[in-house]
């Protein structure tokens, strides 16, 4: 087999909080791929960085009285031994902070310029005249001029769910000084997104690029027309400062997927391997990016618009995952659902139990994934407990007790370890295409099998027989076997545990061409336990925790809502026209901080909705549900597009979320609500 030049990447985790187990679905992904590839013998590399500029992470420096520099840097080693407790083998995670990345953003500015992709233009912006800053629309607070509701953001009321312009927000103040901020001009600089479509048409048509799920995302996002892309933002503003424009810097995310670069070239000038060689044009060199779903756009469209103009190499594929729910819930702080991966740790819990769940649930498909703390349980319990750690238990004593630690000469008359021989290609297949699911389940597969011969031989009545030495030894010698080629299969998953299955077997680090070869007449190491199964309580534990993170310095306090309304005649509620809604298709607004863009089927037509939900649902969460919509609103022009009608929601000031109304089954699309 030819070796393959491979780099691998996840999304670069911003520095700004802690990392949680709905990120950890994306860096264990990724990781078991990475190892996996560096089992068949090639040459790859898993890089990684902390991603560490913008607006957000400067102000929350100046909140803890300390630079963006320290919180970063402090943010980058809190979140690489978070990340090292759950043992992802980055071969170099990095910080898009650096020279390395600011060299190569210079370096693919420059190019996109001389290209002709970089455009000037003013726009208009509040701005806070005490800070000195202009003001991102969540950075902006007012009274809603719908509903009048105080303190709402500069894009939508989470009151009315009315959406427009921090422009036309009611007596608004800056979020950050509260001052009151002024509405300034400002030049801005765009990549024209636009003057690629073409490129990126068949870019992502590319067989292998993208999945198919994203594939027909594109096909949207180019039917809708691809938009110049503002990447410059003013000073004062924590990033890379633009070359030849004081006081621009460039927005985040232009810069952010450069540290992809910036962390492979501080890997490789150490290493002394040629960057070049692996980025420029033409490499023959390979590119994966592992990410969640919500940013396709960027690595879909921006990332290989950037490469390929700037004269590098564009992505071999993007493969994006879904999201994490826990116990069937959207991850909630409140709940205790909110689980970061440091209290995971700190209960003592394995890291790898964590690891086999979620590829037991991981395919190459965009689905989201649920933990379920009883599925979780059940599943490590009775698969690698149960199944495949019990099978070295129920042989290594013998062998040790009887036959001094080593392993026969000969192996009994069965054809069950030529069938987990043959089960190689096909598990690397499945490790291959991500389907580790599948993968999983054909392991599991052939551990029952390993257990039905147990059974079958019950090495403790051939224990019994003076008679059966040789049968014991062999049977014996037969299932350390199988267990060495099933722990082969997982080591991509159970790194930490197969480092602890090579030493008690007293063999070299495991490679997939190993599962050619067996283990006559070797000698092994007494047994020690290596895995306990998961009690129920230490889960309670962890849910309770993190619910108790959060409400540690929070008085417990009764809901409060607002005071009803004025009374108003049936006949002011008969001019509202409300209509039963299906949610058909839902999807982000690009630059809008709250908003979701919703098509509601209402019967005889479909509407346009632009709702501000966006901090309570995921869009593929409403695809298909019923709601109710006040379908005779007057349309309303907004920046994004023009807004059909409002979506009813339920909210509160004390009582924590935003619920969008559900009719019960069997309403229609259409029905007036009366």
């Amino acid at each position: 087999m030819k070796s393959r030049k491979i780099l691998v990447t996840s999304a670069l985790p911003y520095a700004n909080g802690p990392i949680h187990l709905g990120h950890l679905v994306e860096y264990v992904q990724t990781d078991i791929w990475a190892r996996f590839q560096k089992m068949r013998g090639h040459e790859c590399y898993y890089i990684c960085a902390s991603d560490t500029h913008g607006t957000p992470i400067m102000i929350n420096a100046e909140k803890q009285g300390v630079t963006p520099e320290a919180l970063v840097a402090r943010m980058h080693g809190e979140q690489l031994a978070d990340f090292q407790g759950f043992q992802i083998g980055f071969d170099n995670y990095h910080s898009t902070n650096s020279e390395e990345t600011r060299e190569l953003a210079y370096t693919v500015y420059r190019r996109l310029k001389e290209d002709g992709k970089i455009v000037r233009r003013s726009i208009s912006q509040l701005y806070d005249p005490e800070k000195g800053m202009f003001l991102p629309d969540r950075f902006v607070k007012g009274e809603c001029p719908k509903c009048g509701s105080a303190d709402q953001y500069g894009d939508n009321c989470e009151r009315c769910g009315a959406t427009y312009g921090p422009t036309e927000l009611k007596n608004p103040y800056s979020a950050v000084s509260g001052a009151k901020p002024e509405l300034r001009d400002s030049e801005h600089y765009f990549f024209k997104l636009g003057d690629c479509t073409d490129f990126l048409a068949n870019w992502t048509r590319e067989a292998g690029r993208l999945q198919p799920e994203a594939a027909n995302k594109m096909a949207e996002w180019f039917e809708a027309g691809l938009q110049d892309w503002d990447i410059s933002r003013d000073a004062p503003y924590f990033g890379f400062e633009i070359p030849d424009a004081p006081g621009k810097y460039f927005y985040v995310w232009l810069d952010a997927p450069i540290g992809y670069m910036g962390s492979c070239k501080n890997l490789f000038d150490r290493l002394g391997i040629d960057f070049d060689a692996w980025w420029k044009a033409g490499s023959d060199a390979e590119l994966y990016h592992f990410i969640g779903k919500d940013i396709l756009y960027f690595h879909a469209l921006f990332w290989p618009a950037m490469l390929h103009f700037s004269g590098y190499r564009t992505p071999t594929a993007v493969h994006a995952h879904g999201m994490l729910t826990v116990n069937g819930e959207k991850m909630s702080k409140s709940r205790g659902t909110f689980i970061t991966a440091r209290s995971y740790l700190e209960l003592g819990l394995n890291p790898e139990w964590l690891r086999y769940y979620y590829a037991a649930k991981l395919n190459s498909r965009i689905e989201d994934a649920d933990l379920s703390m009883e599925d979780f349980a059940l599943r490590v319990n009775a698969d690698l407990v149960g199944k495949y750690i019990n099978i070295a238990s129920r042989a290594a004593g013998f062998l040790t007790k009887r036959f001094n630690g080593r392993l026969a000469a000969g192996l009994p008359d069965t054809d069950l370890l030529a069938r987990l021989q043959r089960a190689a290609p096909a598990l690397a297949e499945a490790y291959e295409n991500r389907e580790y699911g599948r993968a999983v389940r054909e392991i599991m597969a052939l551990a029952d099998e390993v257990n039905q011969y147990v059974d079958q031989v019950k090495p403790w009545e051939l224990a019994r027989q003076q008679d059966q030495e040789t049968a014991l030894h062999q049977s014996c010698s037969l299932l350390i076997n199988a267990f060495r080629l099933l722990t082969l299969y997982l080591k991509p998953i159970l790194p930490r545990l197969t480092a602890e299955v090579e030493t008690f077997l007293a063999i070299a680090p495991l490679t997939w061409s190993d599962a050619e070869t067996l283990l006559l007449d070797h000698p092994i190491q007494p047994y020690q336990h290596l895995m306990t199964r998961i009690d129920p309580k230490q889960l309670d534990a962890l849910v309770e925790a993190n619910r108790q993170n959060l409400n540690a310095d929070q008085p417990a306090a009764a809901p409060q809502f607002e005071p009803i309304a004025d009374t108003i005649s049936i006949d002011d509620f008969g001019k509202i026209d409300l209509r039963i809604a299906r949610i058909v298709d839902a999807r982000h607004v690009e630059g809008a901080e709250k908003l979701l863009q919703l098509t509601l089927d209402i019967g005889s037509e479909t509407r346009n909705v632009f709702a501000g939900i966006k901090s309570a649902y995921r869009p593929e969460d409403l695809i298909g549900r019923l709601t109710v919509m006040v379908a005779n609103l007057a349309p309303r022009k907004m920046k994004f597009g023009l807004s059909e009608g409002m979506v009813l929601a339920a909210s509160g000031d004390m009582a924590p979320g935003l619920f969008i109304l559900s009719p019960d089954s069997g309403a229609q699309p259409g029905m007036r609500v009366r």
